[in-house]
């Protein structure tokens, strides 16, 4: 972490060039799952086509996820082992406490999500990703708690794009209405 000039002659403290990459990796990377999510299972479950198609959408969810999981795991001991900057100085307590448990929220479901997701394909077992490796199996097949635990991972994601939503919503609010740094404490290319 390090404190850089944010537009003024106020020195604002933003996070570092490593927790910005892992922070816009990981935003791409759940971008690309939601829809991917959709599209599969919509194409899967809800029109019963399964063909090339669908199958590589199958298999792109599951390795996104699958790398989502570790690039989550990477990013907490990144920050436990580097901290993170000051809270934005400008912030009432009330925005501060919600700005914390969104974000750990955040994380928490980056893991919890991908990890049921992996769990749900070990107990299908539908672990083939393009026909080209398998992921590891954490369980052996049980196509009834196959359903259970991707109808949770399901849900689960679908709140956390609600809560990626409200996160977008409340960086373009500092950044257009309040015009404090919390949207410039992550934005890239500061470096």
């Amino acid at each position: 972490m390090d404190a850089r000039t944010a537009g003024s002659s106020t020195v604002r403290p933003v996070y570092g060039g490593v927790a910005r990459t892992f922070h816009w990796v990981t935003v791409v990377a759940v971008l690309a799952m939601l829809p991917l999510g959709l599209a599969m299972t919509y194409r899967g479950n809800t029109l019963s086509i399964w063909d090339g198609t669908t199958d590589a959408l199958y298999s792109a969810h599951k390795l996104i996820g699958f790398l989502l999981l570790w690039l989550t795991a990477g990013r907490l001991i990144y920050r436990f082992l580097h901290g993170v900057p000051p809270d934005e100085p400008s912030l009432a307590w009330w925005q501060r406490a919600g700005s914390h448990l969104v974000h750990w929220l955040l994380y928490g479901l980056l893991l919890v999500v991908p990890l049921l997701g992996w769990i749900g394909v070990s107990l299908f077992p539908a672990l083939t990703v393009f026909n080209l490796f398998n992921l590891p199996a954490l369980t052996s097949p049980d196509q009834a708690a196959a359903g259970r635990v991707l109808g949770i991972h399901g849900k689960l994601a679908l709140t956390a794009g609600a809560i990626v939503v409200l996160h977008i919503l409340a960086a373009l609010y500092h950044h257009f209405i309040r015009r404090d740094g919390v949207l410039r404490r992550m934005w890239p290319g500061l470096d």
